[in-house]
């Protein structure tokens, strides 16, 4: 479903302005073809024993995406109660879940234990408090390398100064903790940051963690997390996969050698998976000339597409109503109370009121950190799925936004002409 370049058609003859116009704008739209594409290769680019790519469904959590990720033969890395029981009902099995939280309680750690799944903990307080309870129970254990990886201080969680994971120099701890409890380590992780580009800083990482896996003789798999960069420009840099699945498959080799045995190989990649995948069609609302900005003013904000304001992040936009004609210099922006800028000075054929422009990379991290802020509405879901077109999630509605608000008897009652579903 890729958008062609030229006329801004679906690749698989399906038109975006046909989406919109069946269930509104704005509107998310995903493309199985390209996560089962990036699945593979991330799949292929490895050559060791067993390779377990679990998907990171905190990019993207519609039981739909879930479901495709199950049948393609993907486990699934979790971090809330809440996305471990979405990936039950989605059809995973508990022992191709892991539950790798941070800051929880004891007690949702346990209820995701009640269900049988791998339990991944990451400080050295839970860590003794479940050894102490639950030593027949496997953990993988997450460690901090003190790397600083990701494409900006807001994604990156391998540093010195993170809250994730358990710093590798505190290792002599959490063997005395290992050792007194008798707890079984089943596995060793750690996740340094997305958007990482450099495969020597990775293979940094990853040294470390093969350094600590020694240290433990009954070991599963080893998990080295995930954060592959995906490209968002043209000519954007992006982590070279079949460099890296070939550089790690040399060194997981020699340490499975060299530890007496084969363990499995596990990576749980969220963006790499979905991102390029989604497409965010938004209609314009507003062609506004001041000063200084040639604005245009669309149908959404950061309550729906938080990531250029919360990240930096850069989304490519296209005028798929208008593929064709001069380009101008437009400031895009959003709808809400907020400044909610999605790209400044962009060169965009011109936009007139009440086109469709398309932002390109909104498969991860954009519908699921959606909010209903000024009260507006979030969108529907499409998924493109072999030439068709399937809604996997209704456009929410005014009783969606009064459902679970407990409306008290203590005020004046007044009357409403607004239909409580409009």
């Amino acid at each position: 479903m890729e958008i062609q370049n030229s006329q801004y058609q679906l690749s698989d003859g399906i038109n975006p302005l046909d989406l919109c116009e069946q269930y509104d704008a704005p509107l998310y739209v995903y493309d199985s073809a390209i996560i089962q594409r990036q699945f593979h290769r991330l799949n292929n680019a490895f050559n060791v024993k067993d390779l377990k790519i679990n998907y990171a469904c905190k990019a993207l959590t519609n039981v739909n995406i879930l479901r495709l990720m199950r049948q393609m033969g993907a486990g699934l890395d979790t971090v809330s109660i809440q996305e471990l029981k979405l990936g039950l009902r989605a059809g995973f099995e508990p022992q191709n879940i892991i539950f790798t939280p941070n800051c929880v309680s004891l007690e949702e750690i346990e209820q995701a234990k009640s269900y049988g799944v791998k339990i991944n903990i990451d400080n050295l307080s839970i860590l003794e408090q479940f050894g102490d309870k639950y030593p027949d129970y496997p953990v993988c254990i997450r460690i901090n390398p003190h790397i600083m990886a990701g494409g900006n201080a807001k994604i990156s969680v391998g540093h010195i100064d993170s809250k994730f994971g358990i710093s590798f120099h505190q290792l002599p701890h959490v063997k005395r903790i290992v050792e007194s409890t008798g707890m079984q380590v089943e596995g060793i992780h750690m996740h340094t940051g997305s958007d990482i580009y450099d495969v020597e800083l990775f293979l940094n990482g990853a040294d470390i963690l093969l350094n600590v896996a020694k240290e433990f003789p009954d070991l599963k798999y080893i998990d080295f997390g995930s954060g592959f960069k995906v490209p968002y420009k043209p000519n954007d840099i992006s982590t070279d996969i079949e460099e890296f699945g070939q550089r790690i498959t040399e060194r997981f080799n020699t340490f499975c050698q060299n530890y007496g045995r084969d363990l499995t190989l596990m990576f749980e990649p969220g963006k790499f998976l979905v991102s390029e995948s989604g497409y965010f069609f938004v209609k314009v609302n507003v062609v506004k000339q001041t000063i200084s900005n040639l604005f245009a003013g669309v149908d959404s904000g950061l309550n729906h597409l938080i990531r250029p304001m919360f990240y930096d992040a850069y989304h490519k936009i296209v005028n798929v109503s208008r593929p064709e004609g001069r380009k101008r210099i437009y400031t895009v922006v959003g709808y809400v109370c907020e400044t909610d800028t999605f790209g400044i000075n962009r060169k965009i054929t011109e936009i007139q009121e009440g086109d469709i422009l398309c932002f390109y990379n909104a498969g991860a991290y954009c519908f699921s950190m959606a909010s209903n802020y000024n009260s507006r509405y979030r969108p529907a879901e499409v998924l493109v799925h072999e030439g068709k077109a399937y809604l996997i999630r209704e456009r929410e509605t005014m009783e969606d936004l009064l459902r679970g608000q407990v409306e008290l008897g203590i005020f004046e009652k007044i009357s409403t002409t607004e239909p409580v579903n409009s």
